[in-house]
């Protein structure tokens, strides 16, 4: 594939950057989105820097870096990294991470990468996020790569083959890192888990051997651990009105909501584990010729990786202990720590916004919450070999 064929799906290049930050600074939406998220600002100071900006890495310097660190200090108590040991500088690499927030996963890793000298990279998007053009020209401007979601079958094999043609190419020929969730769409409760058909869809790019087709691309675990997701009480919302309409599914509108609230919503601790590359663990299943045992096999050592790699907070334990009933982790917490997380908890359920909600409904939804908190803890347990 050429460069040309990939113009739907990739960045702008640094030669359409001025032309489309020129129709950016003109979007009500845009002008609406910066004022909304930065209400000191200066609209019109903001937009005469936007315009002298010619490439996506000054863009990303000048305006998205200060913008993530201003919104890490407001939103959160600090954005941390460990594991660099395991990434050379030298190298590039696609990093499969778990999913908590649409918009700050990739940003706030790129962010810290690039504090500790690492060179930023592009992010893969599903264009079910692209509700509005402005969203993405900015996407594009912010070295964003846009995975097609919801095409008919032969269509949509197409787009994989597209997809995974382009991230090889990335990481071969243009020499940039590429990040990319582990699953379509955050896992809700929690449970974090590599969706098969995102491994598949890696190795097309060289079907007849998915081994060397994936140690191409040099496929770097990433762990991603909130002390809290601003997106639980939605999350539990959304579990409540599934559980009552197996139907329901969420508007353009819940969408928008949930980016608005991982943005500005309070995180706690953040903290990013890059595990390093699984060649070795890849060179490992030449062997295997069964290829939907080779897939399974691939799936579950990303998820024991990132599984190894959370940070565990009071939360965690407190949830766990609450969800079993016992006091297994009280040695985890303090009582201090345990009534401030019960208040959290309590003051997110009473961010809900449906109307005629029960007690049963609440109590559905509070064992939801601690769930998607437990999840991790349980899941880092199993990987390590420990009863839990």
């Amino acid at each position: 594939m050429t460069r040309e064929e990939f113009k739907d799906i990739a960045p702008f290049d640094d030669s359409e950057v001025k032309e489309n930050i020129a129709q950016l600074v003109k979007e009500p939406g845009f002008k609406h989105a910066v004022t909304y998220a930065m209400p000191m600002i200066d609209y019109s100071t903001f937009a005469e820097q936007l315009l002298k900006i010619e490439s996506k890495e000054s863009f990303q310097r000048e305006i998205i870096v200060p913008f993530l660190d201003m919104l890490a200090s407001k939103t959160s108590d600090g954005v941390t990294l460990d594991g660099t040991e395991n990434c050379p500088k030298s190298q590039q690499f696609t990093y499969i991470s778990n999913h908590r927030d649409i918009v700050l996963d990739a940003s706030f890793l790129y962010s810290s990468l690039v504090r500790e000298g690492y060179p930023s990279g592009e992010v893969a998007l599903g264009d079910n996020l692209l509700i509005f053009d402005w969203i993405e020209r900015l996407v594009k401007l912010n070295k964003g790569l846009i995975v097609k979601r919801n095409l008919r079958m032969i269509e949509a094999f197409q787009a994989a083959k597209q997809l995974s043609a382009y991230i090889h190419y990335c990481i071969s020929e243009k020499k940039e890192s590429v990040w990319i969730a582990q699953h379509e769409g955050r896992a809700k409760d929690s449970n974090d888990v590599t969706q098969a058909s995102l491994i598949k869809m890696l190795a097309l790019a060289n079907a007849d051997n998915v081994v060397d087709s994936l140690m191409e691309i040099n496929i770097c675990p990433v762990t991603i651990s909130y002390e809290y997701d601003p997106n639980d009480y939605l999350k539990a919302t959304e579990f409540l009105q599934k559980h009552k309409n197996p139907e329901f599914s969420k508007s353009q509108n819940d969408d928008l909501l949930s980016m608005e609230t991982g943005l500005l919503g309070k995180k706690g601790r953040i903290h990013y584990h890059l595990s390093g590359s699984i060649n070795p663990i890849l060179e490992g299943l030449r062997d295997i010729s069964d290829k939907n045992q080779l897939f399974n096999e691939i799936c579950s050592a990303i998820d024991r990786q990132i599984h190894l790699g959370y940070e565990l907070y009071p939360g965690n334990y407190i949830s766990y202990d609450r969800l079993n009933s016992t006091t297994r982790f009280a040695d985890k917490y303090t009582s201090e720590e345990s009534e401030k997380f019960d208040r959290y908890v309590e003051g997110q359920l009473d961010k809900v916004r449906l109307t005629d909600v029960t007690d049963d409904d609440r109590q559905y939804m509070r064992q939801m919450i601690l769930t998607m908190y437990a999840n991790p803890l349980v899941n880092k347990y199993q990987a390590m070999g420990k009863e839990i």
